[in-house]
């Protein structure tokens, strides 16, 4: 068996995409309940934010109507949301904050209401907390304020190349990378690693790529099925901690 990899987190994260999306309506408090009882030790979700200044969870930022067009979460107040949505306070009351907590931020000034409502919820919580976004340059206004910073890309989208794109994001102050399962191999991972940036891989769904991305040495892996990965986790880095 080939011999994994080393990380730069001692134990790798094992992050449930939407909660426990295989088994449970996506970005509910009982889906992400399940998915931690399952075994993930980090949460991802999406964050919007209201009318009103809530941080909720959700994937589209649409409410849905039956009649009527259906209206954008940043048009509405908190209380006008359907009562599925959680809002980002009401995940840490109902599920606490021992848990790394991974969301793209959706909404251009989101990342301070965030960082703002767990320095309010469960302080804590603010080292284990990853914000992420497609573009780093929107999350330099973060910096400082206790959350890791996740640059969210493609490697196609690096034009750069890799190698400047990991020393521009030491430099600037971005903590992590976050590639589709599909970019990586052993050395991406060496090379981000070289530079002391945390690598993360997302959509890792299947047994044999949960396998190969830990054994790379992933530092943190999404994926919508808790039990597939918990599994690879255990057989490839000892049980999730």
């Amino acid at each position: 068996m080939q011999q994994r990899l080393p990380s730069l987190l001692d134990y790798p994260i094992a992050f449930g995409h939407r909660g426990a999306r295989a088994y449970a309506p996506e970005n509910t408090l009982p889906g992400f309940e399940l998915a931690l009882k399952l075994g993930a030790t980090g949460l991802e979700s999406d964050v919007w934010i209201t009318a009103d200044g809530v941080a909720v969870l959700d994937h589209d930022g649409v409410v849905k109507r039956a009649i009527g067009r259906n209206r954008p979460i940043g048009e509405l107040p908190r209380a006008a949301l359907p009562a599925h949505i959680p809002s980002l306070s009401e995940l840490i009351e109902r599920c606490g904050s021992n848990y790394h907590l991974s969301l793209d931020l959706k909404d251009a000034d989101s990342g301070q209401v965030v960082i703002d409502t767990v320095a309010e919820a469960a302080p804590d919580m603010l080292e284990r907390l990853w914000l992420c976004a497609p573009s780093w340059e929107s999350l330099l206004p973060v910096r400082g304020h206790g959350a890791k910073l996740v640059d969210s890309t493609r490697l196609a989208r690096m034009k750069e190349g890799p190698e400047r794109r990991a020393a521009t994001l030491r430099d600037k102050g971005i903590d992590a990378v976050n590639l589709h399962h599909s970019d990586w191999s052993g050395g991406t991972v060496a090379l981000f690693h070289r530079f002391d940036r945390i690598a993360f891989g997302w959509d890792m769904q299947e047994p044999h790529i949960l396998h190969a991305a830990l054994r790379m040495g992933l530092d943190g892996i999404y994926s919508d099925w808790i039990d597939r990965m918990v599994e690879a986790y255990n057989a490839e880095v000892g049980l999730p901690r």
